[in-house]
């Protein structure tokens, strides 16, 4: 099987409440199987010439490859940032149990 059928999305939020609202909406949606937040994570990065320093929340999201776009779309449309981070990668190879679960519970699959 060809597991590259799922697909991992990265995003980070200001705080735990928009992280949350973003995966309550996508888990709502029926886009994703599962949305982890992890508080606490320190973000440092250069934005319009300057360099910021932010404390954030990542969400690692786990979808079918075919929502992708959708969720992307998605979370651009309940995000605050004016260029939310939103990064997808493949899944190359994991637990099929898993991987059959994303994508019987997501759209895609």
């Amino acid at each position: 099987m060809d597991n590259n059928e799922i697909s991992i999305i990265f995003s980070t939020a200001p705080d735990e409440a928009e992280a949350s609202l973003i995966a309550e909406r996508l888990i709502e949606s029926g886009s994703v199987a599962c949305c982890n937040i992890i508080p606490g994570i320190k973000s440092i990065y250069r934005w319009k010439g300057e360099i910021k320093k932010d404390d954030e929340c990542m969400l690692i999201i786990k979808t079918s490859k075919s929502e992708v776009g959708k969720v992307i779309a998605e979370i651009k449309s309940l995000h605050s940032y004016e260029v939310p981070e939103i990064i997808s990668i493949p899944v190359i190879e994991g637990n099929e149990d898993y991987i059959q679960w994303v994508k019987s519970i997501t759209k895609g699959g």
